[in-house]
Formats: C-alpha cells, sequence, structure tokens
C-alpha cells in the first residue's frame, strides 16, 4: 500500500539508532548492579593478552637472542598498552562496583523490589511468626 501523506523519516540512521539503543538496554539489565564483572573481563583478557605477548617476547630475547627493537618493536609497545589498559579496565571495575555498593548499601536498597512472598505450607507451619 502506497503512503498518502508525507514522507517516512525511517531510514538506515535511524536503524542503528534502535540498534545502538539495544545494545545499551541490554548493557544495563546486565551489569547495572555489577560492573566488574563486565570491566574485569575485559580487563583480565587484555591482562592476559599483553602477559602472553611478553612471555613469547621475553623468550625470543634470551632464548632465541634476537633484537627485540629491531623485530618486534610495534608488537613490544602493542603488548604494553595491552598490560596498562587491561589494568585500567579493573580498576574502572572495582570503582564502579564501589559507586555500586555505596549507592545501595546507607538505605538498604535493593537493585529490585517483591510483590509479594510466597511459601509453601509447610514452611509456613514450621517459620515462628
Amino acid at each position: 500500500m502506497n503512503r498518502e501523506r508525507g514522507a517516512s523519516h525511517y531510514g538506515i540512521s535511524r536503524t542503528f539508532r534502535v540498534f545502538f539503543d539495544l545494545i545499551t538496554i541490554r548493557f544495563l539489565l546486565k551489569y547495572l548492579g555489577r560492573p566488574l564483572h563486565f570491566f574485569g573481563t575485559v580487563g583480565m583478557m587484555g591482562v592476559f593478552g599483553g602477559l602472553g605477548i611478553t612471555a613469547w617476547l621475553s623468550v625470543e630475547k634470551f632464548v632465541r637472542h634476537t633484537s627485540i627493537m629491531a623485530n618486534h618493536g610495534p608488537l613490544m609497545i602493542f603488548a604494553a598498552v595491552l598490560l596498562l589498559a587491561g589494568l585500567n579496565l579493573l580498576a574502572i571495575g572495582l570503582l564502579g562496583e564501589l559507586q555500586v555498593r555505596h549507592y545501595h548499601e546507607p538505605t538498604r536498597r535493593a537493585p529490585y523490589s517483591l510483590d509479594r512472598v510466597i511459601r509453601s505450607h509447610s514452611e509456613e507451619q514450621s517459620v515462628p511468626e
């Protein structure tokens, strides 16, 4: 069916915006209460990657006696950046955890609320009121 009036404003740019909004919602729902799970995972991958490259470069230097700066200079810098970036992401995750805990602790409020508690008949008899 043809459009009767006006022109559609829905294009590929709007599709990208909707996609990024969905990614944002997914991130907030999964990691809002535990930012270290996200930043810590990415940070540890960076640290382990940097350590792996550093170990390989150490073997090249001390076992094979190759000149690291001449043969693998950019790789050495990449390993250092991976290590530092990983450590920074770990620190950001820890600071995020502190902020989440600081937000929820004073009033003991939880990031969720219960509508009602449903107990079984046997549990009601054993719990004194």
